[in-house]
């Protein structure tokens, strides 16, 4: 309950401010968070996790449309998301370095005794759980091959 009393406070700023941008993109969270709460047909709240995993993906759908759009030299389309996805990541939990992704990678797959790259769907599952929004999927990735190759 707390992301969403953030967002509303958020929200009355960036109305007070006239922050189109802002507005826009908390009003999307907003949405997001509702249709979240309403599609499990529950009347619980969401976990601070479930929150996370809503705020990721709406921070990597601004960022993949942006990149498109850019490669399209549309930066007049591209800039808006840019500047929504900064707004919604300041929801997010501070984001690892790549030294801390590699360490907490590392350990999990001394932990697991994982061998290879049979083992990478458990250490990406592991890692990927306990870093919930603090890295993204494609760092991980990207990192577990290494240190699985290696």
């Amino acid at each position: 309950m707390s992301l969403q009393n953030d967002i509303m406070a958020a929200m009355k700023t960036a109305m007070k401010e006239k922050d189109q941008t802002a507005l826009a993109a908390l009003r999307a969270v907003k949405a997001e968070i509702l249709l979240a709460k309403t599609a499990s047909g529950s009347t619980e709240e969401l976990t601070e996790e479930q929150e996370i995993k809503i705020l990721s993906k709406m921070v990597k759908q601004r960022k993949d449309s942006a990149a498109i759009f850019l490669e399209q030299n549309r930066k007049d389309l591209a800039l808006p998301e840019i500047d929504q996805a900064e707004v919604i990541s300041q929801f997010l939990p501070e984001a690892l370095s790549e030294e801390e992704i590699e360490k907490v990678v590392v350990m999990t797959i001394d932990e697991i005794g994982a061998d290879g790259m049979k083992d990478m769907g458990k250490v990406m599952g592991i890692v990927s759980k306990e870093l919930a929004g603090q890295a993204d999927g494609k760092t991980i990735s990207t990192i577990v091959k290494a240190k699985l190759l290696s």
